[in-house]
């Protein structure tokens, strides 16, 4: 990497409900999360005049012990603390049999687990596609062992090949390797105690998972929100994602070659105006009906130019035509026409 040293920080945003930037907390880059959430959480307490915090997050994130270390926070202030964690899928089998035995009325279910409110939301469409898309791994994989299987009968029959003479040792690595890279060592299992190379598939892990393909497992202790309500909570976490993105794409946060705290600072807020600035321009362009994104919308926009001659002692500025699509842009985002 050339032109400087490219600092690394933790980017800390709050946003309203409707996606509006509220603030933000810079942390050095070493922290981990829980850490800078804890101090984040204690200036939005500090900050704003709120009665209770509901905690949204995935289970990677946070954990049990953590709500209650971030409860003490909470008590300290005379403030509500709640959380809705979305639980991974490799730890649904800490839940025990709690999900077989969910009934779903309209893509939903609801349960308890550890004195907690389990809600369970299933997407079949999803369910399917996840189904397909392992389905069709396993079977690239099937493929790829089927091509090692027939170099190696091949090179028993006499014919060879140019390069390493291939051996039950080389398969087994290089097919091991690809199961990996595929995440599927839970279903694929080489055999390797067989005389030659040789692998099974484990139909029992493969049908668990399709039992929760497409479903959103989430633990709680909100009671009185409706399970569609708590579903819709969580899923608003995508948009806080979206705005990271923006972030990292449209408004290019990283990488940062300032070397003084303060400037990195300074590059954080400009970022976070900008992103400030980006969402109000969604909203806008959202409230009246207009199809464009803010990206789409700048780049619209962009092509308005500022034009300024100088002629002896006489100057002349004049804006280029702008088009009924840049006037429409203007209106929906509620700016004066030049």
């Amino acid at each position: 990497m050339t032109g400087g040293i490219a600092r690394q920080f933790v980017l800390g945003v709050v946003q309203s409900a409707d996606g509006l930037p509220l603030m933000h907390t810079v942390h050095a880059g070493n922290v981990a999360e829980t850490t800078t959430l804890t101090a984040m959480l204690g200036q939005v307490l500090e900050r704003f005049p709120v009665e209770r915090v509901i905690l949204v997050a995935d289970r990677g994130l946070l954990s049990l012990d953590t709500i209650a270390q971030i409860g003490e926070l909470a008590k300290q202030t005379e403030r509500k603390l709640q959380f809705i964690l979305a639980v991974p899928a490799r730890r649904y089998a800490e839940l025990g049999g709690t999900l077989e035995a969910l009934t779903f009325a309209d893509g939903l279910a609801e349960g308890r687990f550890a004195d907690h409110r389990l809600v369970v939301a299933h997407d079949s469409v999803r369910a399917a596609e996840q189904t397909r898309r392992r389905r069709e791994r396993i079977s690239e994989l099937e493929a790829f062992a089927d091509k090692l299987v027939a170099k190696l009968d091949a090179q028993d029959a006499g014919s060879t090949e140019r390069g390493r003479r291939a051996s039950d040792r080389g398969a087994y690595s290089r097919f091991q390797q690809a199961v990996a890279d595929a995440e599927l060592t839970r279903f694929i299992k080489p055999h390797y105690q067989a005389d030659r190379f040789s692998y099974g598939l484990d139909e029992a892990p493969i049908a668990h998972a399709e039992r929760f393909d497409g479903k959103l497992v989430l633990l709680t202790n909100v009671e009185d929100f409706a399970a569609a309500r708590i579903v819709e909570r969580y899923k608003s976490l995508a948009d806080i994602e979206r705005g990271f993105r923006v972030l990292k794409s449209d408004l290019e946060i990283a990488p940062v070659y300032h070397r003084l705290p303060d400037r990195i600072r300074a590059h954080a807020l400009i970022c976070f105006l900008a992103l400030l600035l980006y969402r109000v321009m969604r909203m806008r362009l959202k409230a009246s009906g207009h199809a464009r994104s803010p990206k789409g919308a700048l780049e619209t926009l962009r092509r308005i130019q500022h034009h300024r001659a100088s002629i002896g002692n006489h100057t002349y500025t004049d804006i280029s035509r702008t088009t009924p699509e840049q006037l429409g842009l203007l209106d929906a985002l509620k700016l004066p026409r030049p």
